[in-house]
């Protein structure tokens, strides 16, 4: 990972863990992913034509996100402005490669208030847009 000018929040710390403990143990990321989200979190993904508005609707979202993407999801890059960080990613999901970026708000409670995804290339896209929908229904 690249070095920061600006040192990564509380918030971004807690993701990286996040995103580590579910490699191992999903049960114990989805509790610290409940500690995360704000009551009024709002989700955005190439996926979906709409904002998801709720923590339940997000929860769902990032949930299926850490079965789908975890496997071999690699932060490469981080970028802080203020409360929110980009974060650049890369994995493989369904064999097809896939480069993207999590873009992440907070509140003053270190609590997530808005979570974007943006993913390439289509191909990619494809795949992911796939392995969620089916992630999605088995989690319904």
């Amino acid at each position: 990972m690249d070095q920061h000018a600006v040192p990564p929040s509380a918030v971004v710390t807690a993701w990286h863990r996040l995103v580590a403990v579910g490699r191992e143990d999903r049960e114990a990321a989805y509790a610290l992913l409940d500690a995360l989200l704000a009551p009024d979190v709002v989700f955005r993904s190439p996926a979906v034509h709409t904002p998801q508005e709720g923590k339940q609707v997000t929860t769902a979202y990032l949930r299926a996100a850490l079965v789908v993407l975890g496997p071999e999801l690699t932060y490469v890059r981080e970028w802080y402005a203020g409360n929110s960080a980009v974060l650049e990613f890369t994995t493989t999901v369904g064999g097809k490669q896939v480069h993207g970026i999590d873009m992440i708000t907070w509140d003053a409670e270190d609590r997530i208030v808005d979570f974007t995804v943006m993913v390439r290339p289509q191909q990619g896209l494809a795949a992911v847009i796939e392995a969620m929908g089916a992630e999605l229904m088995r989690g319904a």
